[in-house]
Parts: structure tokens; C-alpha cells; sequence
């Protein structure tokens, strides 16, 4: 299914301007497979670690991994499909425990962004709709129903605080989880998430850039809405080929592998285009020995720490995302199996 909508999710949208970068600096092929093949054991690792150590589901352990692994698998990357699989239970598990919560409108901790990117992940590893997802359907198509959009329910950057990520989230889980009896519905929320994204100016880092983009694009909208919300994303590249989550920060790899994701499905930007050439001789660069990206967390903590197998001690969370979006952007350089 992830496939499918990724497939779907193309469309020529050119952002890059001519004689742009015309001497851009890249990796060879072999050095970005060889950081994609450094980072699959380690995301692995925190995964299964922290499957091991919580029962909750999580974005940055879960979510982001299983995305990242499925893009790395259709390049023919070794992996494991037991270690996808044991995500995906691990998060239908979550949800079937918090099934009647659901049913009742309440949800779960994290509102929205976790229900979106718990069905993210179901739809990453193939998992087929149930009356669970269709619950978790039903309390997004009652949550937020007057705004036309949906509110993040926390404040815990980058990916919990920001209303376009979990707008973005809503729409995909709507499109890949809606029953039969739900789709009417699901397509009028989405029509108003669609105006509200091409109308928003409130768009202030690059989390918002990254997910207003994408859910345009999922929802639908006008070519000149989406090449301008591309260009808006493009615009906001460092020098050094990355992108900082905070304009006027440093460049990371959150932020830069979560926009080249975004600009590569939703914007058509080709990984040889210069400025994809570019973020890549940055990612690689960046990568630590043990495959690692290291971000530090903006977030305050809301759970006692605890040792997932992941390493950079408390920054462990956003790091393991980060590394997750980095080897999606760099799995996504390397040419499909035939």
C-alpha cells in the first residue's frame, strides 16, 4: 500500500532553476549505499530495544523507522521483514488496547499526531484495515471538525507541535483507512485541509514547510499551490546542501532528510538534481561511525529516560527520527533493483 501511494504521490513539478548549482558536490553511489547499509543495524537495534523496553507506540521509534526501512527494502536493501513486522504489531497492539478510547473520541497521549503516524505505520508494512484502524479513523474525522485541520496536541518539537504535521498525518491515514462508510466523510475533511494548506501563511519552520507540502500533495491540491509551497521548501537549503529546523539554526539531518523525503514525493525533485546532490554530500558527511545522525532534542522530557539501544543518550529520540529520515532521503538515491 505504501508503494502504491507513494507511486501516486508523483508528479512533475520541477523546483530547481536552470544554471542553479551547476558544479554541485556529491557523493559516489557506493559511499551513500554504504551509509544506508551503516544505518540499517542501527535503526534495527533502537526499534527492537525499544519494543523491548515500552509498550507504548512511538513516532520516532516506530513510525519514521518502518518508513525509512520500507523505502530502503524496495532498493534493495537487506531487511529483515520480522523486524517490520514486529513494529507494526507493536503499534496494532497500542491501538487495540486503545480501541474503545477511540471509539469514544478520546484517542490517546499525543492526540492526532500519534493516531496519524500509528496508521502511518500500518500502512509502511502492509498492514490491512480492521475495526481498530476504523476506530482511529473515526476519532480523526470527529476531531478538529470545525477548524478544517487538525491540531497538534502537544508542544514537543519538531514533529509533535506542529499543526501541518498532523494535519499531513490525518489526510494519510484517512486516504489508507477509511472504510466504505467513512470515505464520504473522509474526502469532505480533506477538502478542508486541502484550502486551509494552500491558504495557510503561517508555515514557520521547516517542519511546517515540509508537512504542508506533502499534505497538499496528498490532498489533492492545484499545481501552482504545490509548486509554490516546493519552492517556499527549497528556498530554505543552507549552503552547505542541509536544512535547520529552526530558520537561522544549524543544519540537520531531521530536517534535511524529512524536507528531501517531502520535495522528492510531493515536489518531484529528482535525486540528481544538484540541490538533492548537495543534501546528500551533507547527510554522509554528517553520519557518525556507528551510522548514526546526532540531533539535539528541543523537547522536554515526559517519560523517565530509559536506554533503547539507540545512542546519544537523551537526545536518543530525535536522533533515532533523524537517522530514519536520513536514510530515507539517502535510500531514495539508489537506483531500484531490476
Amino acid at each position: 500500500m505504501l508503494t502504491r501511494l507513494i507511486i501516486a504521490a508523483a508528479v512533475t513539478l520541477p523546483v530547481s532553476s536552470p544554471g542553479q548549482d551547476d558544479q554541485p558536490t556529491a557523493p559516489s553511489p557506493e559511499r551513500i549505499k554504504a551509509a544506508v547499509e551503516r544505518a540499517l543495524p542501527l535503526i534495527a537495534k533502537g526499534a527492537d530495544g525499544y519494543v523491548g523496553k515500552r509498550t507504548c507506540f512511538s513516532c520516532h521509534h516506530q513510525a519514521v523507522p518502518v518508513v525509512a526501512l520500507s523505502l530502503a527494502r524496495d532498493r534493495g536493501f537487506t531487511v529483515d521483514p520480522d523486524l517490520i513486522h514486529r513494529q507494526v504489531e507493536h503499534t496494532r497492539t497500542d491501538l487495540d488496547g486503545a480501541a474503545e478510547s477511540y471509539r469514544r473520541g478520546r484517542g490517546q497521549g499525543g492526540g492526532v499526531t500519534t493516531a496519524g503516524y500509528a496508521l502511518w505505520t500500518l500502512e509502511a508494512g502492509a498492514s490491512e484495515p480492521d475495526e481498530t484502524t476504523a476506530s482511529v479513523v473515526e476519532f480523526l474525522l470527529g476531531r478538529d471538525e470545525k477548524r478544517g485541520h487538525w491540531l497538534a496536541s502537544s508542544k514537543r518539537p519538531p514533529s509533535e507541535a506542529s499543526p501541518f504535521t498532523s494535519t499531513f498525518v490525518a489526510i494519510r491515514a484517512l486516504k489508507a483507512f477509511a472504510r466504505p462508510d467513512q470515505q464520504g466523510r473522509a474526502a469532505a475533511r480533506i477538502d478542508s485541509a486541502r484550502a486551509w494548506l494552500a491558504a495557510a501563511a503561517e508555515a514557520k519552520d521547516t517542519e511546517d514547510r515540509v508537512f504542508r507540502l506533502w499534505g497538499l500533495k496528498l490532498a489533492g491540491a492545484l499545481d501552482d499551490d504545490l509548486r509554490a509551497a516546493a519552492r517556499v521548501l527549497r528556498d530554505a537549503q543552507h549552503d552547505d546542501g542541509g536544512w535547520s529546523q529552526l530558520d537561522g539554526g544549524d543544519s540537520d539531518a531531521y530536517a534535511t532528510g524529512s524536507a528531501f523525503v517531502a520535495l522528492h514525493f510531493a515536489g518531484d525533485l529528482a535525486t540528481d538534481d544538484p540541490a538533492y546532490r548537495r543534501g546528500l554530500e551533507f547527510l554522509v558527511k554528517a553520519q557518525k561511525d556507528d551510522g548514526s545522525w546526532h540531533v539535539a532534542s528541543r523537547s522536554r522530557p515526559i517519560q523517565a529516560y530509559f536506554e533503547s539501544g539507540f545512542p546519544h543518550g537523551k537526545d536518543q529520540f530525535i536522533s533515532m527520527a533523524a537517522t530514519g529520515w536520513a536514510t530515507a532521503a539517502l535510500a531514495l538515491a539508489c537506483p531500484k533493483p531490476q
